[in-house]
Formats: structure tokens, sequence, C-alpha cells
């Protein structure tokens, strides 16, 4: 048996292309000989290390022809629809695309070759859906939750996210207002922010003026052993993506999903996040972690949070129960059903 997969985005190294080698060592567990199409093959060890996974039995060629020749072929749409010609075509969206004409007749053509079309959250599934005319299966990212764990906890407020504001809206420079202000009554905390650095961006350079003479500190592209230290040792984990965006008329700018808040949760970590995307679909509020709607609501979350060592434990203890329904485990389980 043969698969296929293309992502256009795999250098870019984010949470679609975790998503992507997922479905790749599944369908490697599978049986599959798998290949996936990538001009350069270097991108194998880069994902490798970012992504602390085990691709040895994975094929990075040139050309997987659309399928043509292939069992399985798995698809990251660009926001388009190709015409697929393996066996069993899955085509994945990791944005939920608005506005790119997806009910044309020549896509309804394209799509009566597609076995069915996954996508990521809920959140995704409603725009893709309306867009396209479709009735989509959403596939929750898998995460790596095995993998972190609490350790001993520091005075560490932690925000893992790539430093970007091109296609989503992070938002850092809401983080570290929102922290500066908190720091004032609240000394002997630090805020740490974590991320990948968008080439030629100078995005992290504006963020480390913001940030002179406070207690923050800036991880550029820090690999896995860096990102799971820094997850074990925070007590709160804040996200601010999508902040300021109407999540109907721009639902590509906010968080999707939003993996590193489960990551985050597998270490202990309380998560503080904006109510905004598949934020939602993670946190149950005042259960597992805090949705918030503006900095005032961040800053006071925060605050009952860490001003009471008892229901700081609790939330954690929940955040980790809830991280464990988006494991590798979970994720091989429903793919598996999916494709057979």
């Amino acid at each position: 048996m043969k698969a296929a997969i293309y992502n256009p985005y795999l250098d870019s190294l984010g949470g679609g292309e975790r998503y992507t080698m997922a479905v790749a060592t599944t369908l490697s567990n599978l049986g599959y000989i798998t290949d996936i199409e990538w001009d350069d093959p270097s991108i194998k060890d880069k994902l490798e290390k970012r992504f602390d996974i085990d691709l040895s039995n994975i094929n990075f060629i040139k050309d997987i022809k659309k399928g043509d020749g292939y069992d399985v072929c798995f698809w990251v749409s660009d926001g388009s629809i190709p015409t697929l010609r393996s066996r069993k075509n899955f085509l994945h969206f990791q944005v939920p695309f608005q506005n790119v004409r997806g009910r044309d007749l020549i896509n309804k053509f394209k799509l009566m070759r597609i076995n069915k079309v996954v996508v990521n959250s809920k959140f995704t599934k409603k725009f893709i859906d309306k867009e396209f005319g479709i009735d989509s299966a959403v596939l929750y990212p898998p995460v790596s939750v095995d993998k972190f764990k609490p350790k001993k906890k520091e005075n560490i407020i932690l925000g893992v996210a790539r430093f970007s504001n091109l296609m989503q809206s992070k938002r850092q420079d809401i983080l570290i207002e929102t922290f500066k202000n908190f720091h004032i009554s609240n000394e002997k905390y630090k805020l740490v922010l974590a991320g990948g650095v968008e080439v030629g961006s100078d995005f992290v350079e504006k963020l480390e003026n913001e940030a002179k003479g406070h207690p923050i500190e800036i991880v550029k592209s820090p690999d896995f052993k860096t990102l799971k230290n820094l997850y074990g040792k925070a007590k709160i984990f804040w996200s601010a993506a999508g902040y300021g965006v109407d999540e109907e008329k721009e639902p590509q700018k906010v968080e999707h999903f939003g993996i590193a808040v489960v990551e985050a949760m597998s270490a202990g970590c309380v998560p503080i996040v904006l109510d905004s995307g598949g934020h939602k679909e993670i946190i149950e509020a005042n259960i597992n972690g805090y949705l918030w709607k503006n900095t005032g609501e961040l800053y006071g979350l925060t605050k009952k949070v860490l001003s009471n060592e008892k229901l700081r434990k609790e939330i954690s203890r929940k955040a980790r129960e809830k991280a464990l329904s988006f494991s590798y485990k979970e994720f091989e389980k429903k793919f598996t059903e999916l494709i057979v």
C-alpha cells in the first residue's frame, strides 16, 4: 500500500505541519509506504528536530503527482481544490477560508473525487462547510501530551506562539502591555514569550523594545527541550491570539485550534486565553481554564488564580485531564476510522 501527502507550508514548521506529520506517521504505522512532496530533502531533519518525531520511515520526494498511483492521498489545501487521483482522497483545511468561490461548478466536480474533507476544529468547520457547501469531518490536531510534564512551578507566566502578525494575529504586544500593569503589584512574577520567528519580520524587535526594563524574556525559535522546560515551570499560560479581530469577518486571523494551549495544559499550566476561535473548544471556562474578552479580565483572572494556590492546583489538575483527549493516540484512532 502507498500513501501520498502534500502540504505547501512545510517549511513554516507550525501546527499545521505537525498535523501533517501525524498523518504521515499514522499512515506509516498502518503499513503504508508514505511519500511527502517537497523539493528540499533537508526538511526532514528540520521537522524531526522541531517536533521531536521520528520520520525515518517517511520519504520526501519531488512530486506525488496528485496521488496518481497511490492508494491514499492527503492534501493540505491553500484554499483551492486540486484534482486528486489516488484511490482514496482526503482534503484538509487548516484555515477557515472565505470568499474563495468554493461553490463554483468546477469545485463541485473536483469534490466528487474527494472521499472526505477534514478540518482541525469545529470553528474551521463552520466556515469551510458554508464556503464549499459540504459536511466536513473534525479531526483535532494531535498533541504530544505524554511528553509534557509539570516541574517544580516557578513564578512564570508563559506565552507560546509564532512571532508573527501576518496571517494570524498572535498579539504578544497585548500580553506585554498587560503584564507591565500586572507586575506593578505582583513584582515576583516574570513573563516569558517563546515562539518561532518569521523570516524578515521586525515584529520581534518591536516586542523586545516594548519589553525593555521589565522582567520579560523573549525566547526565539526554541527547540523542543526548551519548550518542555518552560511549560513545566510556568504556573500560568497566556494567549491573546486573535485579539481585536472580528472572528466572523476574519476567521483566518484568530486561533483555529490552539496546540500550544493543550501543550501548556499537559504540563499543568493554568490556561487564561482569549475567548475566541478554537480556544472555546479546548477550555471549559472556570473548570479547566479561563477565557477572557478584554485585558481587564486577563489581569483579574490571573490575579485570582495566583492569589489562591488551592484553586491554581485544582484548575491545573483538570487542565491536565482535559489535555489527554487531544493525544496522538486519539488522533491515530480517529484518523484510522476515516481512511479504512
